[in-house]
């Protein structure tokens, strides 16, 4: 009788399989023994490859930010902004369990390093201080993970009977969850080109001379 053959576990396969079931259950659902069940080996055949879930956690986040797309800074410091944060709210958006743990910053994760480091050097490239540059990181990073965290349009219940007299500027509030997609898309934009036309203004005030 031949041996019954283990699954070949691989980083990419333990990362796949750890990102699924964040994405079904959540973040506190992640746990070696389940992973494990999952890719059908034993829990210690997993140690081979990664030690702890919290650095398989910073795996699965490094993965994800692989995606975000930082190369528009070598266009201008407005197409690298609005490129960034496009692609950034488009990662979030498809793990959005993963979201509370890639808030925390980079850590040493190599691809969020890199990226971060594509995003303060196309800035400080086109002029702006090295404090602006951060504060301009921070405050893209706000917008993008604010975004990411919830829907603003699912927030309000479609039954229009809530909206009764004590709420008198919500009368169309129970039509939000119907157009949510929309709305928080388009509102993202808003807030996107606020900000970047507001950097317009403040850039011709801080910025180095080229």
């Amino acid at each position: 009788m031949p041996r019954p053959t283990t699954p070949r576990l691989s980083p990419d396969a333990i990362r796949r399989a750890g990102l699924e079931i964040i994405d079904a259950d959540g973040l506190e659902e992640l746990s070696m023994r389940r992973l494990a069940d999952r890719l059908g080996v034993r829990a210690a055949s997993l140690y081979n490859h990664v030690r702890t879930k919290d650095e398989l956690l910073h795996e699965i986040a490094d993965g994800v930010m692989a995606d975000v797309d930082v190369s528009g800074f070598d266009v201008d410091w407005p197409t690298g902004l609005r490129t960034w944060a496009r692609s950034y709210r488009a990662a979030l958006a498809a793990h959005p369990n993963l979201v509370p743990f890639l808030a925390t910053g980079p850590d040493r994760r190599e691809n969020a390093l890199r990226r971060a480091d594509a995003v303060h050097g196309g800035l400080t490239r086109a002029g702006w201080p090295q404090r602006y540059a951060t504060m301009i990181g921070a405050s893209t990073k706000y917008l993008v993970v604010g975004s990411a965290l919830g829907s603003f349009a699912q927030g309000f219940p479609d039954d229009a009977e809530v909206y009764d007299q004590r709420f008198p500027h919500l009368n169309r509030a129970h039509l939000l969850r119907e157009h949510a997609a929309e709305i928080d898309h388009d509102s993202f934009e808003l807030a996107l080109s606020a900000l970047v036309d507001g950097l317009h203004r403040l850039y011709r005030e801080v910025a180095r001379d080229g």
